[in-house]
């Protein structure tokens, strides 16, 4: 049976939060993110980590560079980890460029740095 998104972003979000509950904030981005990898493991989430991307400008026919993302979570959603004290427009931007590059509909923004877990749903325009 397809998992919806719904179902997806729930399972998501409340693997960070196991996560932030042990852990707590003050660690590195990818400390959250292998702890991460193993409680999306243990929802039984199928996931693949830091998946490269070509980004393309316009007509160009040779990539200008790469991204990475976090996850990406059931081939549908993704999710970038930040560990900062507070969520920037910057961080919200990038997650919808890689949303874009990746032509992924729908997004997690996921911030382990804060004393609360916070996250943001993200889902891409049709542009």
């Amino acid at each position: 049976m397809e998992l919806k998104y719904e179902q997806i972003t729930h399972k998501i979000i409340g693997a960070s939060f196991e996560v932030h509950n042990f852990l707590g904030n003050g660690f590195q981005e990818v400390i959250y993110q292998r702890a991460l990898a193993y409680e999306l493991t243990q929802a039984g989430l199928s996931f693949d980590r830091e998946i490269e991307q070509h980004i393309y400008y316009k007509n160009l026919p040779n990539p200008i560079g790469t991204r990475r993302a976090d996850f990406v979570v059931e081939n549908k959603v993704l999710v970038e980890l930040k560990a900062v004290i507070q969520l920037e427009d910057v961080h919200l931007a990038q997650a919808l460029n890689y949303l874009k590059v990746y032509k992924l509909d729908v997004g997690l923004l996921i911030n382990f740095g804060s004393k609360s877990l916070t996250f943001k749903r993200l889902i891409r325009s049709i542009t």
